[in-house]
């Protein structure tokens, strides 16, 4: 990354985490995705040199002609929590940073070769500092995390593939992959919500700072509890009908809705995945080349499989009765092929209690489930 090299840190008493790998705050699908992506080598620095093709060099002049570049002049409340942020996620480059004039309150973190992160004016009037200290390292987050060249590149596929829509089933292609490419896109967000955590060390400020993205600057008249209780009226309120139509309403969204964001986090904040980062034990950097994309692939399919078995959405609730219903047939047709049952066929008695045994034995094993992910 190009900018300030760090000499010395800024005085603070948050936590530091050297050496951390973005692997520790991301989520199972973001992280997934990612390790995969940089097992394949050479495959952003093909693209990096592909960089001409892209509009990056034109955002880089028009940030710089029309923005205001943060540093010790301008914006020094700023620049200082921008290093404070690498300082903390420990990264030894400090990214440029710009302030632009949009009344919607907005950040991002871009680019290929140097990440840049762009803040809107709207968002740093609208944030107290602690609450803008989360933003920035959700930026930060993104730029450790490889986020600004992986969707820069995929966006990039998209653009190339949309060329070729005229192909027979062309369209339905595209329309798959912009779909994959958002679902991604929504994860790497909440990934980059626990990177800003991280940084600020302040549950409430990150809470208060989406809260406020959602409402306005008028923190008098909201309450976080009763935020958050939104994200569980809208999970688990109404029918099917309601189910498809939050289905539609997402598809369009890079963005996670800000509730179920803020639910999100606050569940991470109270798990151990965080406090055993907060105590000092994470995965390192130095590992990320030894990292399994098995493994993690694993992990990823396990969170979607929890996520479907605790959701009170209803749609999601029938798609695991009826996975629930399909292993508790499985379960019965494979006792019946390898004589599990034991002399059940013997004696109707038997036969009796050996199947008023199974479903119950099916819904134990249901419930159990597998340890939730981060």
């Amino acid at each position: 990354m190009s900018g300030t090299v760090f000499e010395k840190a800024p005085a603070r008493d948050r936590r530091r985490f050297p050496g951390i790998s973005s692997r520790a705050y991301e989520h199972p699908a973001d992280r997934s995705a990612l390790v995969a992506l940089r097992k394949l080598s050479g495959f952003d620095t093909v693209f990096k040199a592909m960089s001409g093709l892209l509009p990056e060099r034109s955002l880089r002049l028009l940030f710089l002609s029309e923005s205001v570049r943060v540093g010790e002049t301008q914006f020094p409340h700023l620049y200082e929590m921008l290093r404070d942020a690498c300082y903390i996620l420990d990264l030894d480059r400090v990214p440029q940073m710009y302030v632009q004039q949009d009344p919607k309150p907005n950040a991002m973190c871009i680019g290929l070769d140097e990440p840049i992160i762009v803040v809107t004016t709207a968002l740093v009037e609208l944030l107290d500092e602690e609450e803008m200290r989360a933003v920035v390292g959700h930026e930060v987050g993104h730029a450790l995390s490889g986020h600004a060249v992986y969707r820069t590149v995929l966006l990039f596929l998209t653009n190339l593939a949309l060329k070729v829509a005229w192909i027979p089933l062309g369209n339905v292609a595209i329309t798959a992959i912009v779909t994959a490419l958002r679902e991604w896109f929504r994860k790497s967000e909440l990934s980059a919500d626990r990177a800003g955590l991280l940084v600020g060390q302040d549950v409430q400020a990150s809470m208060r700072g989406l809260m406020k993205i959602a409402g306005g600057n008028h923190l008098h008249e909201m309450n976080v509890d009763s935020f958050l209780a939104q994200a569980e009226e809208y999970e688990q309120s109404g029918d099917l009908r309601d189910s498809v139509l939050k289905i539609l309403n997402m598809l369009p969204r890079t963005h996670p809705f800000t509730t179920v964001r803020a639910a999100e986090l606050k569940k991470w904040a109270e798990s151990r995945d965080y406090q055993r980062i907060m105590d000092g034990h994470y995965p390192r950097r130095d590992e990320d080349k030894d990292a399994s994309v098995t493994d993690s692939f694993r992990q990823s399919a396990a969170h979607y499989a929890d996520s479907v078995r605790t959701s009170k959405d209803p749609l999601m609730k029938l798609v695991g009765d009826i996975a629930g219903g399909t292993a508790d047939l499985g379960g019965r047709l494979r006792d019946r092929f390898t004589g599990a049952g034991g002399s059940a066929a013997g004696s109707g008695s038997a036969s009796g209690s050996a199947s008023d045994s199974a479903p119950g034995s099916a819904a134990g094993d249901s419930g159990g489930g597998s340890t939730p992910q981060g």
